[in-house]
């Protein structure tokens, strides 16, 4: 893998686990949780879709979740560093994002 695919993989586990920190703040579960928190990932490989901030931010609002923009910050920060650990041991999975980035750069 180079480093344009090991970054885009790392955003991608980067949003998913934070998509699931959020999932349980707007109370969402189960396969509710996992399609919130897949948006993100998927968010991750498209340039118009990778503020998760901003996405955050916009959806606490909507739910009345009160999270100030520091705290959505440092979950995103140690988000970062897991997923960093573990991009270090990609398996399948990350085949297909790594497929998928290359798809949407082609464009």
């Amino acid at each position: 893998m180079n480093s344009f695919q090991t970054d885009i993989l790392r955003m991608a586990r980067r949003n998913k686990l934070v998509g699931m920190w959020a999932a349980d703040k707007l109370g969402l579960t189960g396969e509710n949780a996992k399609a919130y928190s897949d948006g993100l990932a998927r968010g991750a490989l498209e340039v118009e879709c990778n503020d998760v901030l901003a996405i955050l931010r916009k959806d606490f609002e909507a739910a009345g979740v009160v999270q100030s923009d520091e705290q959505i910050l440092s979950a995103m920060s140690q988000a970062w560093l897991k997923a960093g650990r573990q991009t270090k041991g990609a398996d399948a999975s990350d085949v297909a994002l790594v497929q998928i980035a290359r798809n949407l750069q082609s464009r």
